[in-house]
């Protein structure tokens, strides 16, 4: 005996279990016919345009390769050689920009990691119900501030408050190559540090939500306190997690301009730990990201110029394509130390 259901029919037989014939196709919309190739026609524009910007960057900045090769990174000298490439100089050395570059972004990964752990904390575990939301829509907010008002803000907060009460007074006999002001690294890690961190408390929060409860419960019930459960055993599950909000954060911050600009002292110098830690913080730099935006109007018109800043953004690029990775690794062995099976990759 038959029974006809709408798309499908119910065979039932003396004997046989009943079972579903789904041979009758159930009629698509066009959106879902289409749909699957407008989608992949924008995955392959977009992959497309990525490839296209990564050769074009790199084509501009063969000619400094090309004829800097490694020198071009182990050197330094990139404010004299830009004001000698004017007059006909081609040699280039981002030495310097690569230091501030590294120094700045791991200054404010130090800080945004240090605070970003504890408000992840409290968002995640600690904080009431009434005020979870709002922490949260606070540290979204926070994220979408643009980074001109960011390095506004340092400039007529941080940088003269460092002047003011950090600077020595003998700051000329101790450090002769380069002028001490407030614009320095220290402001620097500062303003690069509150724009990051709530990358790295968003990626850092949702790490710890996506704990199994039975981890926790399995703490308490051995007798552990609260607290000690966050840290010895929430916190190293979520630390792959942790590790890709690292990542990202740093990832941001290294390609920040505008407000490095602002706030860092335009001044190519790697800053001396033998001048002592104070004053290696008080000392200006120039990182890489904010030399293209310094430097890249009427020097696009220089030949050797404009070849030496792409390659300054073909630098960033590898940085950027490699932090990537990084970042995706980690996401991996996150979902898999927590026994997130998918089929996609990530």
């Amino acid at each position: 005996m038959a029974a006809r259901s709408d798309g499908a029919i119910l065979v039932a037989e003396p004997g046989i279990p009943s079972r579903i014939d789904l041979t009758e196709r159930v009629s698509r919309t066009a959106s879902d016919r289409f749909m699957p190739y407008v989608l992949g026609a924008a995955a392959i524009f977009s992959g497309l345009l990525v490839t296209f910007l990564i050769y074009f960057v790199v084509q501009k900045a063969w000619p400094v390769f090309h004829s800097e090769g490694l020198r071009f990174v182990t050197s330094g000298g990139w404010d004299t050689q830009l004001e000698d490439s004017w007059s006909g100089g081609a040699f280039f050395g981002v030495r310097e920009l690569i230091a501030g570059s590294v120094f700045s972004t791991l200054g404010a990964l130090l800080l945004s990691v240090v605070l970003g752990i504890g408000c992840a904390i409290f968002i995640a575990e600690l904080a009431p119900r009434w005020l979870k939301r709002p922490f949260e829509t606070v540290v979204q907010l926070l994220a979408g501030i643009p980074s001109v008002v960011f390095g506004l803000v340092g400039l007529l907060v941080v940088v003269p408050f460092i002047a003011d009460h950090l600077v020595p007074g003998n700051s000329g006999d101790v450090v002769t190559e380069i002028p001490i002001a407030g614009s320095c690294l220290l402001a620097a890690i500062v303003v690069v540090g509150f724009m990051v961190l709530p990358f790295f408390v968003t990626v850092a929060s949702d790490s710890l939500r996506a704990i199994p409860r039975s981890y926790i419960d399995g703490g308490l019930a051995l007798g552990m306190t609260r607290w000690r459960t966050i840290t010895r055993i929430q916190l190293p599950a979520a630390a792959p997690g942790l590790v890709a909000g690292i990542v990202l954060a740093a990832a941001r911050g290294v390609g920040e301009a505008i407000a490095i600009s602002m706030v860092a002292g335009a001044i190519a110098f790697i800053p001396n730990l033998a001048h002592g830690p104070l004053y290696m913080l008080l000392e200006p730099i120039r990182t890489m990201a904010a030399a293209i935006v310094e430097n890249g109007g009427e020097a696009m018109d220089v030949p050797a110029m404009a070849a030496a800043l792409f390659g300054l953004a073909s630098l960033l690029l590898l940085l950027s394509v490699v932090l990537s990775l990084v970042a995706r690794w980690s996401f991996g062995v996150f979902n898999r130390r927590m026994g997130v099976v998918s089929d996609r990759a990530l």
